[in-house]
């Protein structure tokens, strides 16, 4: 107690206190020092001051106005005398004012770190892995209502945690980078600061995954060598659309692997398919010929009744004899680039010549080599062809022709006289299904559905009739990037499939039922995700059967 024996004194004018018995000791205390308070200089002569009678904490709390401002302003010091009362009166303020007070600060501090994100291009979070962009804009209000800079800094906090954790960050969708105008920075820790645009949420793994795979695309492509074994396998879980046309190309056998031999490549088979046009188109009106052209003419406007692109008018003529029917010299240019591709082919290829289905087969390489110089969405947009220039659409025309002519090389059984490669594989397709979905081919059998009755279309169009566009292009990423793709691998394919509707198939108590449906699968809402899991259980069975064929052998 020795400690207490004599008062200090300093310009604080603080006296300090203990209890004993009831009774209060006068005593002294020694300096506090801190970040925020300098070292106290004593000053000879000076006494703790007398407070009068009248200055007590009631009088004092009267006079008060209800101001952080004043509150701030009057107090000299945490330890002045009356810290009772301080604390009381801290209680009192209004929370308004509290509120303003700490969102100046919070200002002053989002205001440092757009200029330093400003200077160095880029804002970071001091020991945290993820950096947010484009959080809600200030007076912004949520869906509830709410202002998104009025939620309590918990919430954000906790938000922000749950994005971090599932590798999402907001981002602006009118910046292109992280820092620039209209752009919001959300740090770990709960921070909101202002912007002017909505906020869209990315999954950044999985848009550096795209990226990377683009990347390597470009490498494989792009060198002075492709090495085909390398771009199959990065082929088979689908392309980049950029990159699709040229890769498209490559797979098909249409473009050499060497890249200084492809624009030579390409100039020659441009300049050769011409010439066979020149050669055969005007055949077309003999007699002979006129059956096929006839044909053509009738399938063409056939071509995917949902595609905007195929609606373009297409006028036909009845002549007076009723059996020959020509399109008007008027007829669009999607119409006349098919037809001149189809007509060459069947001329070329007498052993086969045209079949009903093969336009179809025309279609994906035709979209996929359009996108080469249309950025839209041509499945979802009606493109006007008669934009583009006739250069251009040369180019398309004999690059189809060459890729349909390399992916009916390696399928032409389906289409010679009586069509034999549908029908073992229609029948191979049976064996499949047999063995791994018993039930269903059981029920199939009672209901007296043949499995040529559904199957023959999916194998003569491969499945183009019953999946979207999109869905088409993607599942041709993977047939490209097989080994006779078209061929084996969609054997496969059209397994997984039809087993994929074994519970509703087997719903269907009688055979217009089964039918009905059969030829309708509901796989109009179908995208990438649904084509990936269909070539995953292809796989699957691709490795359990293609090695061991005596499993498919009737009888056995």
């Amino acid at each position: 107690m020795s400690g207490f024996g004599r008062d200090q004194k300093s310009d604080l004018g603080g006296r300090a206190t203990f209890w004993k018995k009831g009774k209060t000791v006068p005593g002294s205390i020694k300096p506090v020092y801190g970040a925020q308070h300098p070292p106290i200089q004593e000053k000879i002569g000076s006494g703790p001051p007398t407070p009068k009678k009248e200055d007590t904490a009631a009088s004092r709390l009267k006079n008060k106005r209800d101001s952080f401002q004043d509150f701030e302003n009057d107090t000299i010091d945490a330890w002045d005398d009356g810290d009772d009362d301080v604390m009381l009166m801290a209680h009192k303020m209004s929370l308004r004012d509290v509120h303003s007070s700490a969102m100046a600060v919070l200002n002053n501090h989002s205001q440092q770190i757009l200029q330093n994100s400003s200077q160095t291009g880029r804002v970071g979070v001091r020991g945290g892995s993820k950096t947010a962009v484009g959080a809600a804009g200030a007076g912004e209000k949520d869906d509830a209502g709410v202002n998104e800079n009025e939620k309590p800094s918990h919430q954000n906090g906790a938000e922000n945690n749950q994005l971090s954790e599932r590798g999402m960050v907001p981002v602006s969708p009118h910046s292109p980078g992280v820092s620039g105008p209209g752009v919001g920075v959300r740090l770990n820790y709960g921070l909101i600061l202002p912007k002017s645009s909505p906020m869209q949420y990315v999954n950044l793994p999985e848009l550096d995954k795209e990226k990377k795979k683009l990347e390597k695309f470009h490498l494989l492509v792009d060198a002075s060598t492709t090495d085909l074994s390398q771009l199959r396998e990065m082929s088979w879980s689908g392309i980049p659309k950029s990159v699709r046309p040229i890769t498209w190309k490559l797979l098909s056998g249409y473009l050499p692997p060497s890249f200084e031999r492809r624009q030579p490549t390409l100039e020659r088979k441009r300049n050769e398919y011409f010439s066979f046009v020149e050669q055969y188109y005007d055949t077309r009106h003999q007699e002979i010929h006129e059956g096929t052209y006839r044909q053509i003419g009738i399938d063409i406007p056939r071509m995917n009744p949902l595609l905007p692109l195929f609606q373009q008018r297409v006028v036909q003529e009845i002549q007076k004899d009723l059996c020959r029917m020509t399109l008007l010299t008027n007829r669009p240019k999607a119409s006349e680039i098919f037809e001149r591709i189809l007509y060459i082919w069947a001329i070329r290829h007498p052993a086969s010549g045209y079949v009903q289905g093969m336009n179809d087969l025309v279609t994906p390489f035709f979209i996929v080599f359009l996108t080469e110089f249309i950025d839209n969405d041509v499945e979802s947009d009606n493109c006007d062809l008669s934009q583009l220039p006739q250069e251009q659409l040369n180019v398309i025309e004999a690059d189809c022709y060459w890729c349909l002519s390399k992916l009916l090389d390696g399928i032409q059984d389906n289409y010679t006289f009586a069509q034999p490669g549908i029908q073992v594989k229609v029948n191979a397709l049976k064996e499949l299904v047999k063995r791994i979905d018993l039930s269903l081919h059981q029920h199939l059998e009672e209901q007296s559905v043949e499995y040529l009755q559904f199957a023959f279309r999916w194998m003569n169009n491969l499945l183009m009739r019953e999946i979207p566009l999109r869905c088409t292009i993607r599942l041709w990423d993977t047939y490209l990037s097989e080994i006779d793709g078209f061929a084996f691998f969609h054997l496969y394919v059209c397994a997984a499939f039809l087993v994929k509707f074994s519970k509703d198939l087997q719903r269907e108590r009688d055979f217009q039922g089964l039918m009905i449906m059969l030829q309708n699968l509901p796989t109009y809402h179908w995208g990438d995700e649904e084509i990936g899991l269909l070539l995953a259980e292809a796989y699957k069975l691709k490795f359990m059967f293609a090695d061991a064929p005596n499993h498919l052998n009737p009888g056995r």
